[in-house]
């Protein structure tokens, strides 16, 4: 059954606690197959079966105290405050202000003698200054009402958040205070008593708890905001209006309006608003936010346009392919959006830790709260002779409540993850998923394709080679065959012919051979493009053409022989150009300590060369797209892979690899099979994208520690445990700056990861490089290895149970790559790295109980 991923909004959630919440609940829902929220985007990310409802979620988000509404457009994250917010914010701190004064004055040398009171000085009234500081502190409380309203939802739930102990903590300090604020009217011709009474009152708890808080959560929220600006910027790059062409006529319509094939116009200085082909006109373009290179590329017509690009120069006139959340750009911010809503394993490890953290600070206060008070009387009494020990054991169990704080665990590594996805994308990196992200540092082999990724992947024909026929003749053969098909080496013949105007034929009969080559009927005759190994396999090569073969591929030329009914007609050699920044590429991947394996299609001689050139060490050629996924394979038993290709060949391998890199210029079934996406087609780009995987999980574990150890600091310091040392002081209100002093810091420690310079090295590399085990040819001692293929009957098989106990007793033989076994012909294809005797397959057959016939060699 398919799944349905959709994104949702969700208000309400304060901290770790939250997302450990939603997600529990969510994951409850019969039919949900993966849950992802992010306190960052205030977002979560749903894999449901299509036999789930979206009310289901819905209800469930609800039942957990919060809300949620689906998002059906691009999601724009906004964490600054509402306007009703700030304002909320403004009274609180002026309110505070006379709070602090009134309460905390006397500790700054301020006298209240200098308040002008009626009836004398204020400070000779302490009912009248307590109900003044119980006025200030019930308002602020009644304007951040929404603490105590999500708290306590949450707490009636039984699941405990950053509000929750928010909301205690200040409700705690008020209700006692209040009901010593009783005692002093019972006692107000007591003065001494009416005094000691008086010095335990802390009004200023309750009020300058939340205001603290909310001032924290709006510098939080400003460093959040920061942290996603790269979607905003993205999506700031859309023009808000078009020009479009109805009926000859020019209207301007919003850009959210063009419809698939409609044609627009886009002037000098303008962008476009969707993905276009150009019809008309000619320019140059600014793809810099796409690709990452300042030079403008020249556009005419046919010519593909993005929706953001800035048109330069002359007019173009362009039709609409891909409108709305389809375009380039769109696809863009959907990437960072969707691998800043997933999780890394650590995350993921935070989240659980965090589910745990509130329940536990909240016991944790209760033990603080019940050991001052029956077990420090005596302490209390040596250093606080003014304070009672019921009074003490209050403001100790308040200041763990509102100094723990699970908001920095849950941000530690969301934030970071945003940051990084965002500066990957104005590099032109593209990572779909946070685990990506995570694993690119920790990978030890790069194996990467040759044509279009250490090449240009634009080969141009470097020798024409005619045999018993002329250079026009077979160029027109070649011309004709080669037209039907899609291989870059094909495109270079192409451009050729038609650069010399030679005559194209028909084709009829089409066939393309994966790794072989490609065939075709023309003019009543079978015309066949090869590779040398095809005139190997079949008695073809004479000594002549060996040689010939031989000293195109040492220069690094690709050989196709094309052959008429099967006799050789001539070659055509293709060379492609290296990279400018290739070579550098290998370099700096070797001084990160991971090992560059190149594999490809190609012949081994050609491979040699261009391995040479670029430094390789290690290279693999003549390799079908299944070759390439046993080597992912093999290598994957020995450490960390990454794969990075552009071609529809190299989809299985990307899929097979821990991380699968994809070159922007590449196919769409390449990119659709990759983790992390290269827009501008650069190796360079490889490293760049490793280095901030590392930064990335380095700041990660800078922000982890800070949240961990401030928690492991700070509670024990509010609790009291250190007041025999004289740290006895702390009061709540301090704790609950401190604790949204230490959300800040993890924004802005994420925050510096756009700071650095991915060109340079980040991180110091302390692993060492590893060297493949497997059968990769090395440039010093190299062979070539053709593959066997042999086939064997086995008549009595009868279910699928048989077809996977003689699959599984042939791969067990040493020198075997895989089996392919039928039920339906009755058949068994063996793949061979080393020739194995008939017998021992055979007997391998046999010990399972099965009878194996007609072993044959192909």
């Amino acid at each position: 059954m398919k799944n349905i991923t959709e994104q949702y909004k969700v208000t309400g959630m304060s901290c770790a606690s939250c997302v450990a919440h939603v997600e529990k609940a969510v994951k409850k829902v019969e039919g949900i197959d993966k849950v992802n929220v992010n306190l960052l985007t205030n977002s979560m990310v749903v894999s449901r079966k299509e036999t789930t409802s979206v009310d289901m979620i819905l209800k469930a988000v609800d039942n957990a105290g919060y809300k949620a509404n689906l998002v059906t457009d691009t999601l724009v994250t906004d964490d600054k405050f509402s306007k009703s917010h700030l304002i909320k914010l403004i009274i609180s701190i002026a309110l505070l202000l006379p709070l602090f004064y009134l309460s905390m004055g006397y500790m700054l040398n301020m006298s209240y003698d200098k308040i002008i009171f009626p009836l004398g000085s204020l400070a000779s009234y302490p009912i009248i200054l307590n109900i003044i500081t119980m006025i200030l502190s019930l308002s602020i409380m009644i304007i951040n009402y929404h603490f105590f309203t999500s708290g306590f939802k949450a707490l009636i739930h039984f699941k405990a958040n950053m509000d929750s102990l928010v909301a205690l903590g200040s409700s705690i300090a008020f209700i006692y205070s209040f009901v010593l604020f009783i005692m002093m009217l019972v006692n107000k011709d007591n003065s001494t008593y009416l005094n000691h009474l008086a010095m335990n009152i802390s009004f200023e708890t309750s009020g300058m708890v939340p205001t603290l808080i909310s001032i924290g959560k709006t510098l939080e929220a400003y460093s959040k905001g920061k942290a996603t600006n790269s979607i905003k910027q993205l999506l700031n790059l859309s023009p808000k209006q078009a020009h479009i062409l109805k009926e000859d006529k020019e209207i301007t319509i919003p850009a959210n309006e063009v419809k698939l094939n409609d044609i627009f116009i886009v002037k000098p200085g303008e962008a476009f608003p969707v993905d276009g082909i150009v019809i008309q006109g000619e320019s140059y373009v600014d793809e810099s936010f796409l690709t990452g290179e300042s030079m403008t590329v020249e556009k005419k017509i046919n010519d593909k346009v993005s929706e953001g690009t800035i048109n330069q120069f002359g007019a173009l006139t362009c039709k609409a392919i891909r409108v709305g959340n389809e375009t380039t750009l769109k696809q863009i911010v959907k990437l960072v959006e969707e691998a800043s809503s997933s999780k890394t394993k650590i995350s993921s490890l935070v989240d659980k830790v965090a589910s745990f953290f509130v329940p536990i600070i909240l016991v944790i206060a209760i033990i603080v709260f019940t050991c001052w008070l029956f077990l420090g009387k005596d302490l209390i009494a040596s250093l606080h002779q003014e304070t009672t020990s019921l009074s003490y054991a209050f403001e100790r169990g308040i200041a763990v409540l509102v100094i723990a704080c699970p908001c920095a665990l849950g941000l530690a590594t969301p934030v970071a993850i945003m940051v990084a996805n965002g500066k990957g994308a104005r590099n032109g990196i593209l990572f779909k998923s946070a685990e990506a992200m995570e694993s690119l540092g920790k990978v030890d082999f790069v194996l990467l394709d040759k044509t279009g990724t250490i090449t240009l992947g634009k080969p141009s024909v470097s020798d024409i080679i005619p045999f018993n026929t002329t250079k026009e003749e077979l160029l027109s053969l070649a011309y004709s065959l080669e037209n039907k098909s899609e291989h870059p080496l094909a495109k270079a013949i192409i451009d050729k012919c038609k650069e010399e105007n030679i005559p194209l034929l028909e084709c009829s009969s089409f066939k393309a051979n994966v790794g072989q080559g490609v065939e075709g009927i023309i003019s009543n005759h079978l015309i066949k493009a090869v590779k040398p190994s095809y005139l190997k396999d079949n008695d073809l090569l004479s000594d002549e053409i060996e040689k010939q073969i031989s000293s195109l591929s040492e220069e690094g030329k690709t050989p196709l022989v094309f052959l008429k009914e099967n006799q050789i007609i001539g070659i055509v050699a293709v060379a492609d150009t290296i990279k400018e920044d290739s070579i550098k590429a290998i370099q700096e991947l070797k001084k990160l300590n991971i090992t560059p394996i190149m594999i490809t299609g190609d012949n081994l001689k050609t491979a040699k060369a261009i391995a040479d050139k670029v430094g390789i060490t290690y290279y693999q050629a003549d390799l079908l797209p299944g070759d390439k996924v046993n080597i992912v394979k093999e290598l994957q038993s020995q450490g960390k892979v990454i794969m990075v290709g552009d071609g529809i060949n190299d989809a299985p391998s990307l899929t097979q690899a821990d991380i699968g890199i994809a070159i922007g210029a590449g196919s769409d079934i390449a990119i659709s099979s990759a983790d992390i996406i290269l827009t501008k087609s650069s190796l360079l780009d490889v490293v760049k994208a490793i280095r901030l995987s590392k930064l990335t999980f380095r700041n990660i574990v800078e922000n982890l520690f800070w949240a961990f150890f401030y928690n492991l600091i700070m509670i024990p310091i509010a609790a009291g445990c250190f007041t025999s040392l004289g740290l006895t002081k702390l009061k709540p209100w301090m704790g609950a700056a401190a604790m949204a002093l230490s959300s800040l810091t993890v924004c802005l420690n994420a925050l510096r990861i756009n700071l650095f310079s991915l060109d340079k090295k980040i991180v110091s590399i302390k692993k060492e490089t590893k060297i493949p085990t497997i059968t990769i040819q090395h440039k010093e001692e190299f062979k070539e290895a053709k593959e066997i293929i042999k086939s064997v009957k086995v008549v009595d098989m009868m279910c699928e149970n048989c077809v996977k106990h003689v699959k599984e007793a042939i791969e067990n033989l040493d020198g075997v790559n895989k089996a392919e076994v039928s039920l339906e012909n009755l058949e068994a294809i063996i793949y061979l790295n080393k020739d194995i005797s008939d017998d021992i397959i055979l007997k391998a057959i046999k010990d399972e109980g099965y009878d194996p016939k007609d072993i044959i060699t192909r």
